[in-house]
């Protein structure tokens, strides 16, 4: 099989066990690119990740992995030294990715709603039991993916106790920011940074989009895109090049965290011109792309990779 890279290109790829970055970690090594993740999981949950590390290392390139906290300064020295031997004299970084999900979802403030009353106007209207419309409805939508339900199957439901303080959103910048700006400095004052290098951080619709209970994650998403774009005019003379990828609402582990999440993913289906979610793979591929050769005079820039999702204005 051809490979695009050179064995002495390393990827070093932050939360590399699941979603964006496992998938990522995969279309990289299957094109000749060495593996250095880093991930923070329970030990319970490496009963899934070590076998999908063993496929990477199947793949027949070099690999090592680390399960501590990216985030942490005294960590994360100790990582770069660690990587540093890992890799060996010869041993450059292509691509650096920034996956680590880690963040507060929580309202600003109690929830004031209206109830919904499509359903029972429309067991009115057909003299029904308004509780027998009601359950057919999350029936369907629930189990049968009848997503253009999801304006009349039952509302989220949010947290009503705790709500977001402003260290919430601190640590959420931190983790899903501005913690890129360390491990780009880590690499850059070591030399590990191959002549070319490029630098990814992922984004999400939620960048402009108020979505209930993702504020404090909107705010790292923004934070990170401003570093990125500091990063590319700055670290360019060094042959450093960085951008953002957003992605298309896809179904991550990390998105089941989000209240409302399945009325989030019918939303996307329906909004979508090809009538699906994006998947970790779709922004593989794009991140593979972006760090080939070809791909050197992209730099600052926000790369939507949702199959023309944010340009629909219309639902199927």
């Amino acid at each position: 099989m051809a490979r695009d890279f050179s064995g002495s290109s390393w990827a070093v790829i932050l939360g590399g066990s699941s979603g964006f970055g496992l998938a990522t970690a995969r279309k990289l090594a299957e094109n000749g690119m060495n593996l250095c993740i880093v991930h923070r999981d329970r030990r319970g949950a490496m009963r899934r990740i070590e076998p999908e590390f063993e496929k990477l290392r199947g793949l027949g390139v070099g690999f090592h992995s680390w399960n501590a906290d990216a985030v942490d300064p005294d960590r994360r020295t100790e990582l770069l030294d660690e990587m540093q031997q890992a890799i060996g004299e010869d041993g450059r970084v292509r691509v650096l990715l920034h996956s680590i999900a880690f963040g507060n979802l929580k309202l600003l403030v109690p929830e004031k709603t209206t109830p919904r009353a499509a359903a029972g106007a429309l067991a009115d209207r057909l003299g029904i039991d308004p509780q027998k419309v009601q359950e057919a409805v999350r029936e369907l939508f629930s189990e049968h993916d009848e997503d253009a339900l999801f304006t009349v199957t039952d509302s989220p439901v949010y947290s009503q106790k705790n709500f977001l303080e402003e260290s919430d959103f601190s640590r959420t910048i931190l983790c899903m920011g501005t913690s890129l700006l360390g491990w780009t400095q880590g690499l850059h004052q070591r030399g590990l940074f191959a002549d070319d290098a490029r630098v990814f951080g992922l984004t999400s619709e939620g960048n402009t989009l108020a979505w209930k209970g993702y504020a404090a994650v909107s705010a790292a998403k923004v934070a990170l895109e401003a570093l990125a774009r500091s990063i590319a005019v700055e670290f360019a003379p060094y042959g450093v090049r960085c951008n953002v990828i957003q992605a298309g609402v896809t179904e991550p582990p990390a998105l089941q965290a989000i209240p409302g999440s399945d009325q989030l993913k019918a939303n996307a289906r329906l909004r979508n011109p090809f009538g699906r979610l994006t998947t970790p793979r779709d922004v593989a591929n794009a991140i593979y792309l972006l760090s080939l050769d070809e791909a050197a005079w992209i730099n600052g820039d926000v790369i939507r990779v949702d199959g023309g999702e944010h340009v629909s204005g219309a639902m199927r």
